[in-house]
């Protein structure tokens, strides 16, 4: 079954050219189940790229899912029009008494700042506590992973000398874990940022465990049961040219690290993380379809067992 999103959200005729399958709410309604309902809080600065992309990555699964856009409650977007703001994005603070299937949080280029001196640091706290009891699973990605680790965990964060920035290859530490089921023992992910966070610094008895792994750039993927989280340092959901978009961008600095082929820039580069990407998040929804509660009242609480029904089978039954 397909994502279900706004019928005129600039992401929709991209995503139907690419055959990913986009359902109207006219036609949403008239499937007797429960859609998963994910929430995207985007903090990054172009929004409608990120909006394709992690719509390209939930709607690639069998399973209906409804996408809903969220937004800082008080923070202006400055790359992103207010009328596309105000059509497609909720504020937090409208949404906080909904209770949601999976919510995922984007990176921000904020990774200079202290979180504290973060303009919107105080709200974001107030979200990732409101996951804890709405939301039946987070995904954090990149800044927003530091964040989540820092605020449960105490984490710090540590500012590099130089921007990790390429394509780099990893260790699959957990081949028998649900979300890297599929995983090949090296997947190449992309990485860009300006901070890591340390295996060292991960507090024993956490109950943290790092999926993903890279000698380069350190740890990737953690899996937090504790507070029902996945949190990705990196990129897997960015599009081919991505790297190169930043790259151009930011007045062709470093190169990014086995990106271009040989390493030349005006050679177009090769998608060799896309597969994965789906595989980390149809596994992720697999594992919220698995065991979310059919009652959206119920999210929040202790994990279901695992031979208990998702929304579909439960609607079904």
């Amino acid at each position: 079954m397909p994502i279900k999103i706004p019928d005129d959200l600039p992401a929709r005729p991209i995503l139907e050219q690419e055959g990913v399958v986009v359902m109207r709410r006219t036609d949403a309604v008239r499937q007797d189940i429960r859609p998963l309902r994910i929430g995207l809080l985007n903090l990054m600065p172009n929004k409608i790229s990120t909006e394709t992309q992690i719509a390209r990555l939930l709607g690639a699964t069998p399973l209906q899912v409804e996408l809903t856009l969220v937004r800082m409650t008080d923070h202006v977007a400055r790359h992103t029009s207010a009328d596309h703001m105000a059509a497609f994005y909720r504020p937090w603070a409208e949404v906080r008494d909904e209770r949601f299937d999976g919510f995922v949080i984007t990176g921000a280029p904020v990774e200079h700042l202290p979180f504290e001196e973060v303009g919107y640091w105080p709200e974001l706290c107030r979200v990732l506590d409101w996951t804890q009891t709405h939301v039946h699973s987070s995904f954090t990605i990149c800044w927003a992973a530091q964040a989540a680790l820092y605020h449960f965990h105490g984490v710090p964060k540590h500012l590099l000398p130089d921007k990790a920035f390429g394509l780099f290859r990893h260790r699959n530490l957990a081949p028998a874990s649900p979300y890297l089921r599929g995983f090949s023992d090296d997947p190449q992910i992309p990485v860009s940022r300006w901070a890591e966070v340390r295996q060292e610094d991960i507090p024993a008895g956490s109950g943290l465990e790092t999926l993903l792994d890279s000698d380069e750039t350190g740890p990737c993927l953690l899996d937090d049961p504790a507070h029902r989280s996945l949190h990705m340092f990196n990129h897997i959901e960015y599009d081919t040219g991505t790297l190169a978009d930043e790259y151009f961008r930011d007045g062709k600095g470093p190169l990014p690290v086995g990106y271009f082929p040989g390493d030349d820039p005006a050679r177009p580069p090769e998608n060799r993380w896309r597969g994965h990407g789906h595989l980390l998040f149809g596994n992720w929804i697999n594992e919220i379809y698995r065991t979310t509660p059919f009652d959206l009242a119920a999210i929040g609480g202790s994990r279901p067992a695992a031979n208990d029904s998702g929304p579909a089978e439960a609607a079904a039954g």
